[in-house]
């Protein structure tokens, strides 16, 4: 997702500071976007001096330190403590002027805000996964966030190509409160022995008319995060109805989280 948010910001024009945990990871952050970008040319959408400059937008920054920038955005793991870990570094490091934002897909933007000195400045911006191909960009207001800062990220997004859309700060938002009940109903499905994976894609896609199968959505978003999103969604309503499936959970134990381990409702080579 991160190397996906730089792609997008570089390619609209911003300079682009990306950093990671490592200088390693930061390198295959920018070999991601290298690739996607010789599809661009490949495909006629982008011309070589055009992938050139976007590339030149990108800085690696092996550090957190005293980035002079207008926006900050998060993309790590759906973990809060290590969230909150990032945004109390964003808050220290970070200009003054500075909007700090999280890609973050059920995690309370109230909360992270409130671990800064700036929780009027403090936002969500979620991107879709892949983020240079998905449209929507939920902009995610917390309780202190200002008027001023909601403006500036949905104009960012817009200067992106994306559609912003505003959501009030609930847990799973708007996409993830919809969507992650319907995947772990799916996973329910598969667990009750009512159908198989294929099964259950199968009739989504072809009587719903989903473009994937649920349970397909389930292995490409990784099920680790699907079941880190069911947790946040349950502890926030306290509703049964957001319980995550034993077979999900089970998944994850065994460390079959979908594409990217090779393994999760499918076999991936």
């Amino acid at each position: 997702m991160g190397s996906g948010i730089a792609q997008v910001a570089a390619a609209s024009g911003n300079a682009v500071l990306l950093n990671d945990r490592t200088s390693e990871l930061i390198e295959r952050g920018i070999g991601k976007i290298r690739k996607q970008l010789a599809r661009g040319v490949e495909k006629g959408r982008l011309s070589d001096a055009g992938r050139s400059e976007i590339l030149e937008r990108i800085t690696p920054a092996p550090a957190i330190e005293k980035f002079d920038v207008d926006i900050a955005i998060e993309a790590a793991s759906e973990h809060l403590e290590t969230k909150l870990a990032i945004f109390r570094s964003l808050d220290a490091q970070c200009a003054p002027r500075a909007v700090l934002a999280s890609n973050t897909s059920s995690i309370s933007i109230t909360e992270l805000g409130a671990a800064t000195k700036r929780p009027d400045r403090v936002i969500g911006m979620h991107f879709m996964n892949p983020v240079p191909v998905m449209q929507l960009v939920e902009i995610i207001r917390g309780i202190a966030t200002s008027q001023e800062t909601y403006e500036f990220t949905r104009d960012l997004a817009e200067r992106m190509g994306k559609t912003p859309v505003e959501v009030r700060d609930f847990p799973g938002f708007v996409s993830n409160r919809v969507l992650m009940p319907m995947i772990n109903e799916a996973i329910y499905a598969v667990y009750e022995g009512v159908a198989s994976p294929e099964a259950v894609d199968t009739v989504m896609k072809l009587g719903m008319n989903h473009p994937m199968g649920p349970l397909t959505l389930a292995d490409f978003i990784g099920l680790d995060t699907c079941l880190a999103i069911m947790g946040v969604l349950y502890s926030g309503f306290g509703d049964s109805k957001y319980r995550a499936c034993p077979l999900l959970r089970q998944y994850v134990a065994a460390g079959w989280l979908g594409k990217k381990s090779g393994r999760g409702f499918y076999v991936y080579e």
